[in-house]
């Protein structure tokens, strides 16, 4: 069997609603233990701004979690916890996906499996970090730098940033139109510079950096699909 990553957005309107969602990042752990078939799980809430900046943004939340095969992932994302997301948000979107690639822990473990996939065809980048408390201020000095620069290229078809508990644990996610596109982007730029800073100051405790491919998807993140195909002049 192939294993399948679902990654879900949600985007809550009314107050009453954003609370419920926020008292949901632990009211939502045993449920979601007990969900058939489920691996390796995440509730996460999400920053402002491109990218991800240390301001939370209380509207949109997200869970990732990981499946044996994709009939149980769609099965098991239509009900349960995430119905009662759904239920209560304005809006949602789903993409799943095949891991390519995977380096580093999250939380002590190797939360994917890759497979070899096709090269061609978008391709879905996630970074998550565990920023070392002494570190956090050089941190989040450089990240505007870097959410400005993936905010305004072209290429990227979404990008969102998400994370367990503020300032300490991130999450970077973003879906390109293929491989190259995204290498353009780590390789130049204030990301180059972030990187090499990582590896010299050693920013984080744990670092897991992840591809894969895309699956398929369900729902729409403002007012579409981010992965349909965008309208040419």
């Amino acid at each position: 069997m192939q294993q399948v990553v679902s990654l879900s957005f949600f985007r809550f309107g009314s107050t009453t609603a954003r609370l419920w969602a926020f008292a949901m990042m632990g009211l939502a752990r045993r449920p979601m233990a007990r969900t058939e078939g489920i691996g390796f799980w995440k509730l996460c809430g999400s920053g402002t701004g491109e990218g991800f900046t240390p301001k939370p943004n209380l509207s949109v939340y997200a869970i990732l979690a990981t499946w044996p095969d994709a009939q149980t992932a769609e099965r098991e994302t239509a009900r349960g916890v995430f119905a009662r997301y759904r239920a209560k948000s304005v809006e949602d979107w789903t993409v799943y996906m095949s891991p390519t690639s995977a380096r580093g822990d999250w939380a002590g473990v190797q939360p994917f499996v890759p497979v070899n996939a096709p090269a061609s065809g978008p391709i879905a980048a996630l970074t998550r970090a565990s920023v070392k408390p002494g570190m956090a201020r050089r941190f989040w000095g450089r990240v505007p730098n870097i959410s400005a620069v993936i905010g305004t290229d072209p290429s990227v078809l979404f990008k969102l940033g998400i994370g367990e508990k503020p300032l300490v644990h991130q999450v970077t996610f973003s879906i390109w139109p293929n491989a190259a596109a995204m290498n353009n982007f780590a390789r130049t730029g204030p990301h180059a510079e972030a990187i090499k800073a990582v590896r010299s100051d050693g920013w984080f405790s744990e670092e897991l950096y992840a591809r894969f491919s895309l699956v398929s998807d369900r729902g729409t993140w403002g007012g579409a699909s981010p992965l349909a195909p965008k309208d040419t002049p």
